[in-house]
């Protein structure tokens, strides 16, 4: 327990220095990219703002995250932390628009560059996220929105080594259209970066099943639990990025008490070992539900159900 808080106010100290440091980067990066006439070096401060800014929501979630549950948020607030991962991934795909539009123009208007400030300031640039990756590396492991930090950096250290040896060619060739190049390769970067969180982060809101779980493997281990006859009306759900829950209904045979303490020990150990899914909710049944009419689905509107029997449009009516 104790390592666990140490790593903890580790991490956080991390991400106020990293945060401190990314800001000021992007500053420079500007000052210099408009003195050097490069759009390369003018895109990636684009891409370190937005790192900053997920450092900034990492940090906020993180400590959000460890906010305790209250009235209101009965599961805390793991939530906070993946809803702005999602809204700084929309933000980075908006940002790659504008680079691939500047960069279109600048191919067809090459303008000349200044090559020694580019790998000036991208070697900058590299020291900086280097040292960000490696403080943030153990604890970008297991927490979404810390990962997604940790990628931008690396995405941006990418950019850099892009930014220098290009420059270095522009100084050989003088072939000023490998600026915006340049640019279009770190808008490609953005892209792939931004699309993966908003993926992963849309699946936890939309209570998707977590990454890396299948429904029937889950089934499949509670069933051969001794003491479950069948299990079904099964949801498993993400609160945060790396805490899961889990509800169902569980058919047994009639035992007494101590017996059915005994079958849901069972059940939970077998969940939290292979699964890691620490939060459950099992409804024991003696009888099966399917005795009443829709069984245990999630109700469809319910105005619409007294002709649902006769045309069967089940099929048409989506949840809510």
């Amino acid at each position: 327990m104790h390592s666990h808080a140490h790593s903890h106010h580790g991490t956080g100290s991390v991400l106020s220095w990293s945060l401190v440091a990314t800001s000021a980067f992007v500053i420079v990066e500007v000052v210099f990219g408009i003195r050097a006439h490069s759009l390369a070096l003018l895109s990636d401060a684009g891409h370190n703002f937005t790192d900053a800014g997920a450092i900034l929501l990492a940090w906020v979630g993180f400590h959000m995250q460890s906010k305790p549950a209250d009235e209101i948020k009965t599961y805390g607030y793991h939530r906070a932390g993946v809803l702005s991962a999602f809204v700084n991934a929309l933000t980075l795909l908006a940002l790659s628009a504008w680079i691939f539009y500047e960069a279109v123009v600048r191919l067809s208007q090459p303008e000349p560059v200044h090559e020694n400030i580019m790998i000036i300031v991208a070697a900058i640039g590299l020291v900086v996220n280097g040292s960000i990756m490696l403080g943030l590396r153990s604890a970008s492991r297991h927490d979404l929105n810390i990962r997604s930090a940790f990628i931008h950096m690396l995405g941006d250290a990418l950019g850099c080594f892009a930014i220098i040896g290009g420059a270095v060619a522009i100084h050989y060739t003088g072939w000023v259209q490998l600026d915006p190049l340049l640019s279009i390769l770190i808008g490609v970067l953005i892209v792939w970066t931004a699309w993966d969180i908003v993926r992963e982060s849309l699946n936890i809101l939309l209570e998707g099943l977590p990454r890396g779980i299948h429904l029937c493997d889950v089934t499949t281990s509670m069933r051969d639990v001794e003491g479950v006859l069948d299990v079904h009306d099964l949801h498993i759900w993400s609160l945060g990025s790396s805490t899961h829950a889990l509800s169902c209904h569980v058919l047994i045979e009639d035992v007494p008490p101590s017996a059915s303490d005994a079958i849901l020990q069972r059940l939970n150990g077998v969940l939290a070992e292979r699964f890691h899914i620490s939060h459950t909710t099992v409804q024991f049944e003696h009888v099966s539900c399917a005795i009443s009419q829709n069984g245990c689905a999630i109700p469809v509107k319910m105005q619409d159900h007294e002709h649902d029997h006769e045309h069967d449009h089940e099929g048409h009516h989506h949840h809510h």
